[in-house]
């Protein structure tokens, strides 16, 4: 008769060599990736690099599936709730960290319901006004703001994202009254900022990049703590005056939280494999991203502190839902 003990440890053994024999049968379908933010935006852009590569390591297809709405959170849910056998993944970004003190009534914890896999790049955000503005700086435009409180408007990817909390700060820091305008991604945002809709926006580098080029935006500041490779004569927002403005938005790739183990590790190497290859960074450098590949433990460290982070930035904006 077996002791306590021997069965304890009899079904551990047991389950670890199911998870080890699902990890090794691991994929026989196709994977999906929800990006919860429409087509065109850097979630969407960096969630192709990868399912492509992906898909050629794995010798599965893996498509992306885009799922937009209430600032990134709708697409979350559904992977929250989906199988944990590593078959749907969520391409996750910083504003799921922001979003957990923003909605009160999420059906998901984004630190509890997800087991995260890899940070795949950091995008330095960029302020952005049109072409044809004629604000040429961050000082014309705190000028402009202070002169006429509430005119200026700022476009974001909706509430709860790292542009939605970057407009805050600013606000708090320059002491400027901008009105928020949210949006459900980047395209409608561009579309609406190159047609004068509103006045300026604090958008990740990749989509507003080929405009600048073009000269359709003027950029004025990036909001990291060091200036963007992409766009090295673009100040900071630290060096053109505002102090201790410094927020990125980093992706990274997550699956349900009871997601064998072993499949997340399987997941976490052939990622990790795509993000050091010497062509995935060559098109992190075209679209100004910085490429990590770090580890599980690193990522959910790094969504930790980024939760405290944003839960005192929103209690010190007051940010409320529009």
């Amino acid at each position: 008769m077996l002791s306590k003990f021997n069965k304890h440890f009899l079904i551990a053994t047991l389950c670890g060599l199911t998870g080890l024999a699902n990890a090794q049968a691991w994929p026989s379908k196709t994977i999906t990736i929800v990006v919860p933010f429409p087509p065109g935006g850097t979630t969407d852009v960096l969630a192709r690099a990868v399912s492509t590569k992906l898909s050629a390591n794995l010798g599965q297809t893996v498509i992306v599936d885009n799922k937009p709405g209430a600032g990134a959170t709708l697409g979350a849910a559904q992977v929250a709730k989906a199988n944990a056998d590593g078959y749907t993944l969520l391409m996750g970004a910083v504003h799921h960290t922001i979003a957990t003190s923003v909605y009160k009534g999420l059906t998901y914890s984004f630190e509890k319901d997800f087991a995260p896999i890899t940070t795949v790049a950091l995008v330095p955000n960029v302020l952005v006004v049109n072409a044809k503005s004629p604000y040429n700086s961050v000082k014309d435009l705190v000028a402009a703001g202070k002169a006429t409180p509430d005119k200026l408007a700022y476009g974001s990817n909706g509430n709860g994202t790292a542009q939605h909390m970057i407009g805050t700060q600013f606000q708090i820091v320059s002491g400027v009254q901008i009105l928020h305008v949210p949006y459900k991604g980047s395209a409608p945002l561009t579309t609406d900022l190159l047609g004068g809709q509103v006045d300026m926006s604090f958008d990740t580098v990749t989509p507003v990049l080929p405009f600048i080029k073009d000269g359709k935006l003027k950029p004025l500041a990036v909001t990291t703590a060091k200036r963007s490779s992409a766009l090295p004569s673009v100040p900071t927002l630290q060096e053109a005056g505002l102090p201790g403005v410094a927020i990125g938005t980093w992706f990274g790739l997550l699956a349900p939280a009871a997601t064998p183990k072993p499949v997340v590790h399987k997941l976490n190497t052939e990622i990790v494999k795509i993000i050091n290859s010497p062509e995935f960074k060559k098109q992190m450098a075209d679209i100004g991203a910085e490429p990590i590949g770090n580890k599980p433990e690193e990522m959910a460290k790094q969504i930790k502190e980024e939760t405290e982070k944003f839960a005192g930035l929103v209690k010190a904006g007051k940010v409320t839902l529009d």
